[in-house]
């Protein structure tokens, strides 16, 4: 619903010098042309989605003009073929299942193929298929879908989990396929998937006290996340302590007495926040002693990525691999403080190796994590972005993350990855046989530092190797058993390259190029990389700016800002290529410039540039962000700087509000979605992470927090600005926003807001309503035109 407040704001004369004709339904659905939904489709053959088979071989699919292509690949013979005939694959599985599949929308998952190649295996939905290749017969499999290392979009690959049966609970399947877990009334049960008999392993789980409970607060699931060994006889999890934590209150718009949902849900501040106590599973025991618990205190819900402990595979917590031992890292609240340890699978003991302190927040890794227990090497691998790390080349005065070995008594033996060669980003695969560990870097000298590379480096030191060579965006993926892996590369304004390298980066075949010509003939062109610099005047930011397809000789066009502050990430997002970026191409069909830039403060350059302004978000790379607009003014004439717009969501929402009430005589026009606008307010590792914990500072009734809230700023706004929230946003608590209004209020400000009778963080199917009020909201105020009435996206239903 959408509440006036006032109807005016002050008038834009200058939007009302330059206005073009009115903005019509048909502008409307030609800017709509452009986003991903009648794009992405245009983009064929690329990019790659698949996986990797335990044979070596893997399978992939691809977008033809025919419609899907399923692709079966032997690296080691440097061979390709169709991995089936997809017409008769869709003419017998539409037999065997009753309901119509067409060959040009045949969506497969979790290929599998016979030993002797005859058959293949799929997942379509919830069920899984059996169809002969060369013949027309399918019937319903029962087996359980394989352990996948994903290729493509799944990022740089890790354990898929299974999904469970149609209805039933998600299931983590053990490594040699024959078991599995999850979770049933806090619970952790014991699934046969032979003979699909069920037996409960734990039995003191209750409310908020539960075996492997995915609830980091701000976001959750019903799957189990545990750890199998790797002889598949034991289990890493733990039990997530939430009792006592404060809660989130939810109320949905609904006719009659609400159901009130409550949602466990800490913040910065609180005493009692979310802790979880280590167990691991012995299946091998008798029932009463298979749960061992950890001989230590509870350790908090953090990882030295983030809070939320499902977010990789294996991440800070790794089997040796005889699964006699348990290494992990324990992070503290603060993520100021990191401890390696080490545990007895049989006895609990725990041994502490390590600790490491700095003083901000340590970050483990980006795209991934970095430590690694290796057992086999009595060593483990760190990651560090000291400038100093005693009788080590450190990171460079940038703080430049790398990669360090020590011993499995906390000795420090070598460091293994050079500061020349950039920021370690995360690490992709150990090789213990050869000593050797790959890992992608960023911030690599002589490339955009946001391009991802994958380098080699040998765990005895010498000399890295970068496998990666050509200058763009690499995302891998490699064959689990090694000597292969998957590279698909491309710009944000080249489109994808897949190809197949040996693990020492020899070009072994080309997959596939992606063909962009059905997009090109649309008009769509590419966003234009920019490079300005940042409020230092010394260093570069990068960013992507889009502009209509053709420009008017002489027109000025007003420009607006698509932000994301960060800390963990920036504006851009993606460096690689992608047909639509949110609606930032369609927007600037309407007759806008958008920018997207990563100011200081984001990731992947260094802990210097990463911590710009630690402690202080309200930052929200606002002084990079208005300098670098004004520096592409000056470079751009058609660029109009005096109208100057701005949007986000989540952070960037909280970043856009910051921007009309601490820059209002710039931000002419702001729009400003579920927004985190006082960390007090926000979950508890968010501003405990990036701010510290929030202390008294002895002055007054002053913390660490004061000052830092957007409604403690809001009396600044002199523009219009459109506030955004879902009601049952369960991530960021619409609260944040109405203290943003009742402050706005207070100072009699006028100003716009919308509420999305319950809807998520993300707005689910009003997320195209909300575009189409975003468009309308700059097209009035920052254009200074009249949008068309109640105009309807059209997104197709699939």
């Amino acid at each position: 619903m959408l509440i006036p407040l006032a109807a005016g704001g002050l008038a834009l004369a200058a939007a009302a010098q330059t206005a073009p004709r009115a903005v019509t339904a048909a502008d409307y659905a030609h800017a709509e042309k452009y986003l991903s939904y009648n794009v992405n489709d245009l983009v064929l053959d690329g990019p790659l989605s698949g996986a990797w088979m335990a044979d070596g071989r893997f399978w992939y699919s691809v977008s033809g003009a025919a419609g899907p292509r399923y692709v079966l690949v032997n690296p080691a013979r440097a061979t390709r073929e169709p991995a089936f005939d997809v017409n008769h694959l869709a003419a017998a599985l539409s037999q065997a299942a009753g309901e119509t599949y067409k060959a040009d929308d045949l969506h497969l998952s979790a290929l599998a193929f016979s030993a002797d190649g005859r058959t293949v295996s799929f997942n379509v939905g919830r069920q899984r298929w059996s169809c002969g290749r060369q013949t027309a017969t399918c019937e319903k499999d029962t087996s359980p879908a394989p352990h996948e290392t994903a290729i493509g979009r799944g990022g740089f690959g890790g354990l898929g989990r299974g999904a469970g049966e149609r209805g039933g609970p998600p299931l983590a399947v053990a490594p040699d396929g024959k078991r599995a877990v999850y979770i049933k009334d806090w619970n952790l049960w014991l699934r046969d998937l032979t003979t699909h008999q069920d037996t409960q392993i734990t039995f003191d789980g209750v409310e908020n006290f539960g075996y492997a409970t995915d609830n980091a607060g701000w976001t959750s699931s019903d799957r189990a996340i545990v750890l199998w060994s790797p002889d598949s006889s034991k289990i890493a999890t733990y039990q997530q302590d939430q009792r006592g934590v404060g809660k989130l209150y939810l109320v949905p718009v609904e006719v009659g007495h609400p159901q009130l949902t409550t949602q466990v849900y800490p913040l910065p501040g609180d005493k009692i926040v979310t802790t979880i106590q280590r167990v691991i599973i012995d299946l091998n025991r008798p029932a009463h002693e298979q749960v061992i618990r950890l001989k230590m205190p509870p350790d908090q819900h953090r990882s030295t990525t983030s809070d939320n402990l499902a977010w990789a595979p294996n991440e800070d917590v790794q089997w040796s691999p005889d699964g006699s031992h348990l290494g992990f890292v324990s992070t503290s609240r603060d993520h100021k403080q990191e401890w390696v340890r080490i545990a007895d699978a049989a006895s609990g003991d725990v041994r502490t190796i390590m600790e490491d302190t700095v003083a901000t927040q340590y970050q483990g890794g980006q795209g991934g994590s970095t430590f690694r227990y290796l057992p086999g090497e009595d060593a483990f691998l760190w990651y560090s972005q000291k400038v100093n790390v005693p009788g080590m080349a450190g990171g460079t005065a940038a703080g430049l993350g790398q990669l360090y070995l020590y011993d499995l008594n906390g000795k420090l033996l070598r460091q293994i990855t050079s500061p020349h060669d950039g920021n370690v980003d995360s690490v992709v695969k150990v090789d213990e046989k050869n000593h050797q560990v790959y890992y992608i870097a960023t911030a690599v000298p002589g490339s955009n530092p946001y391009y991802q590379h994958l380098y080699r480096a040998s765990l005895d030191g010498g000399q890295t190797e970068l496998l990666t060579p050509e200058d763009a965006n690499h995302t891998i993926s490699f064959n689990p058993d090694g000597g292969y892996f998957v590279d698909t590369y491309s710009t944000p304004d080249q489109p994808p390259v897949s190809v197949v390298r040996t693990t020492a980066g020899k070009l072994v075949m080309r997959l596939e190029k992606a063909d962009i010509s059905r997009l090109l003939a649309t008009g769509w062109k590419p966003p234009l990389p920019v490079k300005v610099k940042a409020r230092d005047g010394v260093t570069d930011l990068y960013g992507l700016m889009f502009t209509p397809f053709k420009l008017t000789p002489g027109r000025k066009y007003p420009f607006i800002n698509h932000i994301y502050p960060g800390p963990q990430t920036g504006s851009v997002g993606t460096r690689s290529f992608a047909a639509a970026r949110g609606d930032d191409e369609a927007l600037a069909q309407l007759g806008f410039v958008v920018v997207e830039l990563d100011g200081m403060g984001t990731p992947w350059r260094g802990q210097k540039f990463h911590d710009t302004y630690y402690g202080n978000m309200k930052d929200n790379t606002l002084p990079d962000q208005v300098k670098g607009m004004k520096e592409l003014a000056a470079r751009y004439p058609f660029l109009d700087i005096n109208r100057a717009g701005i949007f986000g969501h989540s952070g960037g929402g909280d970043a856009t509000a910051d921007a009309m009430f601490r820059y209002a005589d710039f931000f002419k026009v702001g729009i400003s979605e579920s927004g985190n606008h006082d960390q007090r307010e926000y979950e508890d590792d968010w501003g405990e992470r990036y701010m510290g914990l929030d202390v008294p500072t002895g002055v007054d009734s002053n913390t660490t927090y004061t000052g830092q809230s957007n409604e403690e700023a809001a009396a600044g706004l002199k523009g219009h600005l459109l506030l955004a929230h879902g009601t049952m946003d369960n991530n960021v608590p619409m609260n944040n926003t109405l203290l943003v209004v009742e402050a706005l209020i207070k100072a009699n400000k006028d100003f716009d807001l919308l509420l999305l009778p319950n809807k998520p963080h993300g707005y689910g199917d009003d997320s195209a309503y909300m575009m189409r009020r975003r468009w309308d909201y700059f097209v009035r105020y920052l254009l200074g035109a009249t949008p068309p009435h109640e105009y309807k996206m059209h997104e197709p239903k699939r």
